[in-house]
Protein backbone atom coordinates (compact mmCIF):
# COMPACT_ATOMS: atom_id res chain seq x y z
CA UNK A 1 0.00 0.00 0.00
CA UNK A 2 1.16 3.52 -0.70
CA UNK A 3 1.06 6.05 2.13
CA UNK A 4 1.69 9.81 2.04
CA UNK A 5 3.85 11.17 4.85
CA UNK A 6 4.53 14.90 4.64
CA UNK A 7 4.70 14.85 0.87
CA UNK A 8 6.83 11.69 0.64
CA UNK A 9 5.46 8.52 -0.99
CA UNK A 10 6.06 5.48 1.21
CA UNK A 11 5.62 1.88 0.13
CA UNK A 12 5.38 -0.98 2.65
CA UNK A 13 5.45 1.46 5.53
CA UNK A 14 4.40 1.24 9.15
CA UNK A 15 5.41 0.83 12.77
CA UNK A 16 5.72 -2.50 14.52
CA UNK A 17 5.18 -1.70 18.18
CA UNK A 18 4.37 -3.34 21.53
CA UNK A 19 7.51 -5.46 21.18
CA UNK A 20 8.40 -7.04 24.52
CA UNK A 21 12.01 -7.71 23.58
CA UNK A 22 13.69 -6.61 20.36
CA UNK A 23 16.94 -8.48 19.61
CA UNK A 24 18.46 -6.15 17.03
CA UNK A 25 21.60 -8.31 16.46
CA UNK A 26 23.39 -5.15 15.39
CA UNK A 27 27.08 -5.16 14.61
CA UNK A 28 29.58 -4.23 17.28
CA UNK A 29 30.72 -6.09 20.34
CA UNK A 30 31.21 -9.84 20.45
CA UNK A 31 28.92 -12.35 18.79
CA UNK A 32 27.14 -12.75 22.14
CA UNK A 33 26.00 -9.11 21.98
CA UNK A 34 22.55 -9.07 20.36
CA UNK A 35 21.89 -5.47 21.51
CA UNK A 36 18.38 -6.02 22.95
CA UNK A 37 15.82 -3.27 23.48
CA UNK A 38 12.89 -3.74 25.89
CA UNK A 39 9.42 -2.35 25.13
CA UNK A 40 10.55 -1.50 21.64
CA UNK A 41 9.22 -0.41 18.27
CA UNK A 42 10.51 -0.36 14.69
CA UNK A 43 9.44 2.09 11.98
CA UNK A 44 9.88 1.25 8.32
CA UNK A 45 9.22 2.96 5.02
CA UNK A 46 9.51 1.64 1.47
CA UNK A 47 10.38 -1.73 2.99
CA UNK A 48 13.43 -0.28 4.82
CA UNK A 49 13.96 0.35 8.50
CA UNK A 50 13.97 4.08 9.31
CA UNK A 51 13.95 4.06 13.12
CA UNK A 52 14.57 1.59 15.98
CA UNK A 53 14.23 2.21 19.70
CA UNK A 54 12.03 2.23 22.79
CA UNK A 55 8.37 2.65 21.91
CA UNK A 56 7.98 5.69 24.14
CA UNK A 57 10.60 7.48 22.02
CA UNK A 58 8.99 7.04 18.57
CA UNK A 59 9.55 10.32 16.68
CA UNK A 60 6.42 12.31 15.92
CA UNK A 61 7.18 12.23 12.17
CA UNK A 62 6.10 8.57 12.15
CA UNK A 63 2.82 9.16 14.03
CA UNK A 64 0.68 8.90 10.87
CA UNK A 65 2.05 5.50 9.84
CA UNK A 66 -0.13 2.46 10.32
CA UNK A 67 0.74 0.65 13.55
CA UNK A 68 0.82 -3.09 14.04
CA UNK A 69 1.14 -4.61 17.49
CA UNK A 70 3.60 -7.43 18.14
CA UNK A 71 1.50 -8.37 21.15
CA UNK A 72 4.42 -8.18 23.55
CA UNK A 73 6.32 -10.87 21.66
CA UNK A 74 10.05 -11.18 21.15
CA UNK A 75 11.11 -9.87 17.73
CA UNK A 76 14.32 -10.91 15.97
CA UNK A 77 15.78 -10.21 12.54
CA UNK A 78 14.48 -12.53 9.84
CA UNK A 79 16.50 -15.75 9.99
CA UNK A 80 18.98 -16.56 7.22
CA UNK A 81 19.82 -20.15 6.21
CA UNK A 82 23.21 -19.62 4.58
CA UNK A 83 23.89 -23.24 3.53
CA UNK A 84 21.28 -25.42 1.83
CA UNK A 85 21.16 -27.87 -1.08
CA UNK A 86 17.51 -27.13 -1.68
CA UNK A 87 16.92 -28.58 -5.17
CA UNK A 88 17.27 -32.35 -5.20
CA UNK A 89 15.39 -35.42 -6.35
CA UNK A 90 14.58 -38.34 -4.06
CA UNK A 91 15.62 -39.19 -0.53
CA UNK A 92 18.16 -41.51 1.14
CA UNK A 93 16.39 -42.92 4.18
CA UNK A 94 18.12 -46.26 3.59
CA UNK A 95 21.46 -44.62 4.32
CA UNK A 96 20.13 -43.32 7.64
CA UNK A 97 19.55 -46.95 8.66
CA UNK A 98 22.89 -48.08 7.19
CA UNK A 99 24.82 -45.54 9.25
CA UNK A 100 23.05 -46.71 12.41
CA UNK A 101 24.08 -50.23 11.49
CA UNK A 102 27.72 -49.13 11.38
CA UNK A 103 28.50 -48.16 7.79
CA UNK A 104 30.47 -44.94 7.34
CA UNK A 105 29.93 -41.98 5.02
CA UNK A 106 32.79 -42.97 2.70
CA UNK A 107 31.72 -46.66 2.72
CA UNK A 108 28.22 -45.74 1.58
CA UNK A 109 29.59 -43.42 -1.11
CA UNK A 110 31.97 -46.12 -2.39
CA UNK A 111 29.02 -48.51 -2.73
CA UNK A 112 27.15 -46.10 -5.04
CA UNK A 113 25.21 -44.21 -2.40
CA UNK A 114 25.69 -40.70 -1.08
CA UNK A 115 25.94 -37.69 -3.38
CA UNK A 116 26.11 -39.78 -6.55
CA UNK A 117 22.80 -41.48 -5.68
CA UNK A 118 21.13 -38.10 -5.32
CA UNK A 119 22.77 -37.07 -8.59
CA UNK A 120 21.00 -39.91 -10.37
CA UNK A 121 17.65 -39.07 -8.77
CA UNK A 122 18.02 -35.35 -9.46
CA UNK A 123 18.89 -35.90 -13.11
CA UNK A 124 15.66 -37.89 -13.47
CA UNK A 125 13.58 -35.02 -12.05
CA UNK A 126 12.18 -32.40 -14.39
CA UNK A 127 12.83 -28.72 -13.89
CA UNK A 128 9.15 -28.29 -13.07
CA UNK A 129 9.21 -31.03 -10.42
CA UNK A 130 12.32 -29.56 -8.79
CA UNK A 131 10.72 -26.12 -8.72
CA UNK A 132 7.60 -27.51 -7.03
CA UNK A 133 9.83 -29.23 -4.47
CA UNK A 134 11.61 -25.93 -3.75
CA UNK A 135 8.37 -23.95 -3.55
CA UNK A 136 7.02 -26.33 -0.92
CA UNK A 137 10.05 -25.90 1.29
CA UNK A 138 10.14 -22.14 0.73
CA UNK A 139 6.71 -21.94 2.35
CA UNK A 140 7.91 -24.05 5.28
CA UNK A 141 10.91 -21.77 5.69
CA UNK A 142 8.63 -18.72 5.93
CA UNK A 143 6.67 -20.43 8.68
CA UNK A 144 9.87 -20.72 10.74
CA UNK A 145 10.75 -17.02 10.46
CA UNK A 146 13.36 -17.57 7.73
CA UNK A 147 13.52 -14.69 5.25
CA UNK A 148 16.60 -15.59 3.14
CA UNK A 149 18.21 -18.83 1.97
CA UNK A 150 21.35 -19.77 0.09
CA UNK A 151 20.78 -22.57 -2.44
CA UNK A 152 23.60 -24.73 -3.82
CA UNK A 153 23.76 -26.93 -6.87
CA UNK A 154 25.94 -30.06 -6.75
CA UNK A 155 23.45 -32.79 -7.59
CA UNK A 156 23.52 -32.29 -11.36
CA UNK A 157 27.25 -32.84 -11.88
CA UNK A 158 27.17 -32.11 -15.61
CA UNK A 159 27.01 -28.95 -17.67
CA UNK A 160 23.31 -29.01 -18.46
CA UNK A 161 22.16 -30.50 -15.16
CA UNK A 162 24.01 -27.93 -13.07
CA UNK A 163 22.56 -25.16 -15.22
CA UNK A 164 19.13 -26.72 -14.74
CA UNK A 165 19.43 -26.42 -10.97
CA UNK A 166 20.55 -22.81 -11.15
CA UNK A 167 17.61 -21.99 -13.41
CA UNK A 168 15.29 -23.60 -10.88
CA UNK A 169 16.69 -21.27 -8.23
CA UNK A 170 16.23 -18.26 -10.48
CA UNK A 171 12.59 -19.17 -11.06
CA UNK A 172 12.15 -19.78 -7.33
CA UNK A 173 13.48 -16.29 -6.55
CA UNK A 174 10.75 -14.80 -8.75
CA UNK A 175 7.95 -16.77 -7.09
CA UNK A 176 8.63 -16.38 -3.35
CA UNK A 177 9.23 -13.41 -1.04
CA UNK A 178 12.33 -15.12 0.36
CA UNK A 179 15.67 -13.75 -0.77
CA UNK A 180 17.23 -16.62 -2.74
CA UNK A 181 21.02 -16.58 -3.15
CA UNK A 182 22.47 -19.13 -5.60
CA UNK A 183 25.79 -20.95 -5.36
CA UNK A 184 27.49 -23.12 -7.97
CA UNK A 185 28.72 -26.36 -6.36
CA UNK A 186 29.60 -28.31 -9.49
CA UNK A 187 32.75 -29.50 -7.68
CA UNK A 188 30.75 -31.46 -5.11
CA UNK A 189 32.12 -34.86 -6.07
CA UNK A 190 33.50 -36.20 -9.33
CA UNK A 191 30.65 -37.82 -11.29
CA UNK A 192 30.93 -41.38 -12.61
CA UNK A 193 33.57 -41.41 -15.37
CA UNK A 194 31.55 -43.16 -18.04
CA UNK A 195 31.81 -40.13 -20.32
CA UNK A 196 34.38 -37.85 -18.71
CA UNK A 197 37.19 -38.57 -16.26
CA UNK A 198 38.28 -36.36 -13.35
CA UNK A 199 40.52 -34.05 -15.39
CA UNK A 200 37.91 -33.80 -18.12
CA UNK A 201 35.19 -32.86 -15.60
CA UNK A 202 37.31 -30.16 -13.94
CA UNK A 203 38.16 -28.76 -17.37
CA UNK A 204 34.45 -28.64 -18.22
CA UNK A 205 33.70 -26.72 -15.00
CA UNK A 206 36.42 -24.18 -15.69
CA UNK A 207 36.10 -23.74 -19.44
CA UNK A 208 32.37 -24.22 -20.06
CA UNK A 209 30.21 -24.17 -16.95
CA UNK A 210 31.65 -21.22 -15.05
CA UNK A 211 31.59 -18.94 -18.14
CA UNK A 212 27.96 -19.94 -18.84
CA UNK A 213 26.92 -19.30 -15.24
CA UNK A 214 28.58 -15.89 -15.32
CA UNK A 215 27.11 -15.01 -18.72
CA UNK A 216 23.57 -15.81 -17.57
CA UNK A 217 24.09 -14.31 -14.09
CA UNK A 218 22.93 -17.53 -12.44
CA UNK A 219 25.09 -17.60 -9.29
CA UNK A 220 26.95 -15.34 -6.90
CA UNK A 221 29.29 -17.92 -5.37
CA UNK A 222 31.51 -20.84 -6.36
CA UNK A 223 31.76 -23.62 -3.77
CA UNK A 224 33.91 -26.77 -3.58
CA UNK A 225 33.91 -29.86 -1.35
CA UNK A 226 37.50 -30.55 -0.31
CA UNK A 227 37.72 -34.00 1.27
CA UNK A 228 38.81 -37.56 0.64
CA UNK A 229 36.56 -38.83 -2.15
CA UNK A 230 35.87 -35.30 -3.39
CA UNK A 231 38.46 -32.65 -4.40
CA UNK A 232 41.98 -31.74 -3.35
CA UNK A 233 43.10 -28.34 -2.08
CA UNK A 234 45.10 -27.82 -5.27
CA UNK A 235 42.06 -28.54 -7.45
CA UNK A 236 39.99 -26.20 -5.30
CA UNK A 237 42.46 -23.33 -5.70
CA UNK A 238 42.42 -23.78 -9.47
CA UNK A 239 38.61 -23.96 -9.82
CA UNK A 240 38.00 -21.11 -7.38
CA UNK A 241 40.63 -19.00 -9.16
CA UNK A 242 38.85 -19.46 -12.48
CA UNK A 243 35.56 -18.59 -10.79
CA UNK A 244 37.03 -15.38 -9.43
CA UNK A 245 37.97 -14.22 -12.91
CA UNK A 246 34.25 -14.50 -13.78
CA UNK A 247 33.08 -12.75 -10.61
CA UNK A 248 32.10 -15.83 -8.57
CA UNK A 249 33.07 -15.45 -4.91
CA UNK A 250 34.76 -18.48 -3.27
CA UNK A 251 33.05 -20.65 -0.65
CA UNK A 252 34.27 -23.97 0.76
CA UNK A 253 33.08 -27.25 2.28
CA UNK A 254 36.16 -28.24 4.31
CA UNK A 255 37.48 -30.28 7.25
CA UNK A 256 34.23 -32.22 7.59
CA UNK A 257 35.63 -35.75 7.92
CA UNK A 258 39.31 -35.00 8.52
CA UNK A 259 41.71 -32.09 8.87
CA UNK A 260 42.57 -31.32 5.28
CA UNK A 261 43.98 -27.85 5.94
CA UNK A 262 40.62 -26.33 5.11
CA UNK A 263 40.94 -23.31 7.35
CA UNK A 264 44.25 -22.37 5.82
CA UNK A 265 42.87 -22.97 2.32
CA UNK A 266 39.89 -20.71 3.00
CA UNK A 267 42.25 -17.96 4.10
CA UNK A 268 44.49 -18.37 1.05
CA UNK A 269 41.67 -18.13 -1.49
CA UNK A 270 39.83 -15.32 0.30
CA UNK A 271 36.66 -17.36 0.82
CA UNK A 272 33.64 -15.51 2.17
CA UNK A 273 32.87 -18.59 4.28
CA UNK A 274 34.22 -22.00 5.15
CA UNK A 275 31.59 -24.55 6.19
CA UNK A 276 31.56 -27.74 8.33
CA UNK A 277 35.00 -27.37 10.01
CA UNK A 278 34.58 -30.29 12.42
CA UNK A 279 38.30 -31.11 12.23
CA UNK A 280 39.89 -27.70 11.61
CA UNK A 281 43.27 -27.27 13.32
CA UNK A 282 44.22 -24.35 15.61
CA UNK A 283 46.42 -23.10 12.77
CA UNK A 284 43.46 -23.18 10.40
CA UNK A 285 41.30 -21.27 12.89
CA UNK A 286 44.01 -18.65 13.31
CA UNK A 287 44.32 -18.25 9.54
CA UNK A 288 40.56 -17.75 9.20
CA UNK A 289 40.60 -15.16 11.97
CA UNK A 290 43.43 -13.25 10.29
CA UNK A 291 41.68 -13.20 6.90
CA UNK A 292 38.12 -12.55 8.11
CA UNK A 293 36.57 -15.78 6.82
CA UNK A 294 33.16 -16.55 8.35
CA UNK A 295 32.87 -20.06 9.78
CA UNK A 296 29.58 -21.90 9.24
CA UNK A 297 28.45 -24.43 11.83
CA UNK A 298 26.29 -27.25 10.41
CA UNK A 299 25.15 -29.33 13.40
CA UNK A 300 22.66 -31.49 11.49
CA UNK A 301 25.50 -32.99 9.44
CA UNK A 302 27.49 -33.81 12.57
CA UNK A 303 24.40 -35.29 14.22
CA UNK A 304 23.29 -37.48 11.33
CA UNK A 305 26.80 -38.65 10.47
CA UNK A 306 27.66 -39.28 14.13
CA UNK A 307 30.73 -37.07 13.76
CA UNK A 308 32.33 -34.89 16.42
CA UNK A 309 30.61 -31.49 16.18
CA UNK A 310 32.37 -28.32 15.15
CA UNK A 311 34.04 -26.74 18.18
CA UNK A 312 32.48 -23.32 17.78
CA UNK A 313 33.94 -22.06 21.06
CA UNK A 314 37.48 -22.33 19.66
CA UNK A 315 36.51 -20.24 16.63
CA UNK A 316 34.68 -17.62 18.66
CA UNK A 317 37.51 -17.30 21.17
CA UNK A 318 39.91 -16.75 18.25
CA UNK A 319 37.74 -13.95 16.88
CA UNK A 320 36.12 -15.86 14.02
CA UNK A 321 32.46 -15.11 13.41
CA UNK A 322 30.38 -18.31 13.41
CA UNK A 323 27.22 -18.58 11.32
CA UNK A 324 24.67 -21.36 11.85
CA UNK A 325 22.86 -23.13 9.00
CA UNK A 326 21.00 -26.37 8.23
CA UNK A 327 22.96 -27.88 5.31
CA UNK A 328 19.51 -29.13 4.23
CA UNK A 329 20.05 -32.07 1.86
CA UNK A 330 18.62 -35.59 1.43
CA UNK A 331 21.62 -37.43 2.88
CA UNK A 332 23.62 -35.99 5.73
CA UNK A 333 21.22 -33.25 6.88
CA UNK A 334 17.62 -34.02 5.89
CA UNK A 335 16.02 -31.18 7.87
CA UNK A 336 15.22 -27.57 6.97
CA UNK A 337 14.43 -26.58 10.59
CA UNK A 338 16.86 -23.72 11.20
CA UNK A 339 15.73 -23.01 14.80
CA UNK A 340 16.39 -26.67 15.61
CA UNK A 341 19.87 -26.35 14.08
CA UNK A 342 20.38 -23.28 16.27
CA UNK A 343 19.48 -25.25 19.38
CA UNK A 344 21.90 -28.02 18.35
CA UNK A 345 24.61 -25.41 17.80
CA UNK A 346 24.11 -24.56 21.47
CA UNK A 347 24.04 -28.10 22.83
CA UNK A 348 26.60 -29.71 20.51
CA UNK A 349 28.94 -26.86 19.55
CA UNK A 350 28.64 -24.90 22.79
CA UNK A 351 27.37 -21.62 21.42
CA UNK A 352 25.22 -19.53 23.72
CA UNK A 353 21.64 -18.85 22.55
CA UNK A 354 22.60 -15.25 21.76
CA UNK A 355 25.62 -16.38 19.74
CA UNK A 356 23.47 -18.88 17.89
CA UNK A 357 20.86 -16.22 17.10
CA UNK A 358 23.44 -13.79 15.78
CA UNK A 359 24.95 -16.73 13.89
CA UNK A 360 21.64 -17.37 12.09
CA UNK A 361 21.04 -13.69 11.34
CA UNK A 362 23.90 -11.19 10.97
CA UNK A 363 26.74 -13.74 10.59
CA UNK A 364 24.67 -15.90 8.22
CA UNK A 365 23.95 -12.82 6.11
CA UNK A 366 27.68 -12.05 6.11
CA UNK A 367 28.41 -15.60 4.89
CA UNK A 368 26.40 -14.84 1.74
CA UNK A 369 27.55 -11.26 1.32
CA UNK A 370 24.23 -9.74 2.36
CA UNK A 371 24.96 -8.30 5.81
CA UNK A 372 24.61 -4.79 4.35
CA UNK A 373 21.01 -5.66 3.39
CA UNK A 374 19.65 -7.73 6.27
CA UNK A 375 20.60 -9.89 9.24
CA UNK A 376 20.06 -7.20 11.86
CA UNK A 377 17.39 -4.66 12.75
CA UNK A 378 19.20 -1.42 11.97
CA UNK A 379 18.32 1.76 10.13
CA UNK A 380 18.77 1.39 6.38
CA UNK A 381 18.36 -2.37 6.27
CA UNK A 382 15.40 -4.26 4.85
CA UNK A 383 12.43 -4.60 7.20
CA UNK A 384 12.76 -8.37 7.70
CA UNK A 385 11.60 -9.62 11.10
CA UNK A 386 10.22 -12.66 12.88
CA UNK A 387 7.83 -12.41 15.82
CA UNK A 388 8.38 -15.20 18.34
CA UNK A 389 6.01 -16.39 21.04
CA UNK A 390 8.79 -16.65 23.62
CA UNK A 391 9.84 -14.43 26.55
CA UNK A 392 13.48 -14.17 25.48
CA UNK A 393 16.17 -15.79 23.33
CA UNK A 394 17.56 -18.03 26.09
CA UNK A 395 14.12 -19.51 26.73
CA UNK A 396 13.45 -19.97 23.02
CA UNK A 397 16.41 -22.25 22.42
CA UNK A 398 16.30 -23.88 25.87
CA UNK A 399 12.62 -24.87 25.82
CA UNK A 400 12.58 -25.93 22.18
CA UNK A 401 9.16 -26.30 20.57
CA UNK A 402 8.24 -27.28 17.04
CA UNK A 403 7.67 -23.67 15.94
CA UNK A 404 7.55 -20.50 18.01
CA UNK A 405 7.20 -18.12 15.05
CA UNK A 406 3.92 -16.20 15.07
CA UNK A 407 4.58 -13.88 12.13
CA UNK A 408 7.23 -13.35 9.47
CA UNK A 409 7.87 -9.98 7.79
CA UNK A 410 9.83 -9.35 4.59
CA UNK A 411 10.37 -5.82 3.27
CA UNK A 412 7.76 -4.48 5.67
CA UNK A 413 5.06 -6.96 4.61
CA UNK A 414 3.70 -9.74 6.78
CA UNK A 415 4.22 -12.78 4.53
CA UNK A 416 3.25 -15.42 7.10
CA UNK A 417 0.99 -15.39 10.17
CA UNK A 418 0.36 -18.37 12.39
CA UNK A 419 -3.31 -19.35 12.61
Amino acid sequence: MWLKQRGVSLLNSGVLHHIGLLATCAGGGSQAHIHPILNAAVAFASGRIVWVGEEKQIPSRYSNLERTSAGGRTVIPGLVDCHTHLAFGGWRADEFRMRIEGKGYLDIAAAGGGIRKTMRQTRMATEEALLEHCLGYAQKYLQLGVTAIECKTGYGLSLEEELKLLRVYRKLSHKVPLDVVSTLLAAHVVPPDDKCNRDCYIKMICEELIPRVAEEGLADFNDIFVEQGAYTAEEAEHILGVGLTFGLIPKLHVDQLSDGGGGELAARVGAVSADHLEYTSPEGIAAMAASGVTAVCLPFASLYLNQPPMQARAFLDAGVGVAVATDFNPGSAPSYDLPLAMMLACTMSRMTPAESLKGATLLAAKAIGKDHEYGSIEVGKRANFAELQVPDVDHWLYHFESNSCAKTWIDGVAVYQQN
